[in-house]
């Protein structure tokens, strides 16, 4: 009995779109290797007894950590033999060598240029060195609606060109609900599994095209939830890093809780409560950094931000992208609720300070 032929019945089954999309994008995802160097108090020779390091000489107080993650190439110019690749700035924060693996398999020395840790992004050059390196097509994430097609691509526990397939769950997932306090992000959240090494490889749609960049998950019983960086944001971040090298952020200097008015009632109705809040949505100021913008132009704790630049603010998250949309240098004005006085305070933004929160 003859068998099938092979040709044939590959003919009769077409391709699902998710392999055409993955096909389209594979080329451009890179796996990044990096090493650092770390200091390891357990090896620290000045905490040996004088004898015990007489005999034993000089030891090393430092090792390399390695690390993985991935990246996508998003542009390249073979007539200046560089590409770029965007990946997660956690990826490579603070190491000392950075090995980039194409999808052919070969392996170039990469350059950190740039890096922003309040959006997590980071850029990283390279020298083709005659390798012909294909870049990704971006796509628009301010298109995206809920239930959309998500693959996610990348190198999760090391797994060279893993893809996984979801969908995008939820739009506009503030990164501060997710108990990131040092970020500035609204996020993509899919169901697409990403993993540890996924960290900085592409979300792309049904079409091959980069959506988002994977960033990280948050992980229970049975479930699993990813969560990457739009790619309009990640494209404007990453022109400003290859022009200019870093971003600066505005800063008011405020650590701040949403108050809702049901929050408040319920707060107001302790008859053991010290302080009576405002029964309205805003954002709840617990904390004016000292010497900080905000605590020069007279904010103070307790106060509760409802307005700002002329918009309304139900929730901290609408006050820092008000603040990251504005001008450092340039006043802004703040509508606040203190007591039952309602305020306009004028708020100059700085430059964030590196060990600075958000607000």
């Amino acid at each position: 009995m003859a068998l099938p032929d092979p040709a044939a019945t590959s003919q009769l089954h077409d391709h699902s779109f998710v392999a055409v999309a993955v096909r389209r994008v594979a080329p451009a995802v890179v796996r990044i290797d990096t090493e650092r160097r770390v200091q390891d108090p357990s090896l620290n020779p000045l905490l040996l007894e004088p004898l015990l390091r007489d005999a034993l000489g000089d030891l090393p107080n430092t090792y390399q950590q390695h690390g993985q993650g991935s990246g996508v190439v998003i542009a390249a110019n073979p007539e200046k033999n560089r590409a770029l690749v965007l990946t997660n700035a956690h990826v490579v924060d603070g190491v000392d060598r950075v090995e980039v693996t194409l999808a052919n398999g070969h392996s170039l020395t990469g350059t950190v240029s740039g890096s922003d840790s309040v959006t997590d992004l980071a850029l990283v050059t390279l020298s083709s060195g005659g390798n012909a390196i294909q870049a990704a097509q971006l796509g628009d994430s301010a298109s995206l609606e809920v239930g959309d097609w998500a693959i996610a691509l990348g190198n999760p526990y090391g797994l060279d060109s893993t893809v996984t397939l979801g969908i995008v769950s939820h739009l506009h997932r503030s990164i501060a609900s997710l108990g990131f306090a040092d970020k500035r992000l609204d996020l993509i959240q899919t169901d697409a599994a990403i993993n540890p090494g996924n960290s900085g490889g592409p979300l792309v749609n049904a079409a091959g095209e980069v959506i988002g960049i994977n960033t990280l998950v948050r992980s229970g019983p049975g479930a699993g939830l990813g969560f990457a960086i739009p790619i309009n944001l990640a494209r404007h971040v990453a022109m400003l890093l290859e022009n200019q090298g870093e971003i600066t952020h505005p800063y008011l200097g405020l650590q701040m809780v949403q108050l809702t008015q049901r929050r408040a009632r319920r707060h107001n109705a302790d008859p053991n409560t010290l302080l009576k809040l405002p029964e309205r949505d805003g954002a709840l100021i617990q904390k004016v950094v000292e010497a900080s913008p905000a605590e020069r132009a007279g904010l103070r704790r307790g106060d509760l931000v409802v307005g700002a630049d002329q918009q309304t603010v139900r929730e901290p998250a609408e006050l820092l992208a008000l603040v990251e949309a504005s001008q450092v240098g340039q006043p802004l004005q703040l509508h606040i609720q203190r007591g039952e006085q309602e305020l306009q305070l004028e708020v100059t933004p700085e430059a964030m300070p590196k060990a600075a929160m958000p607000g």
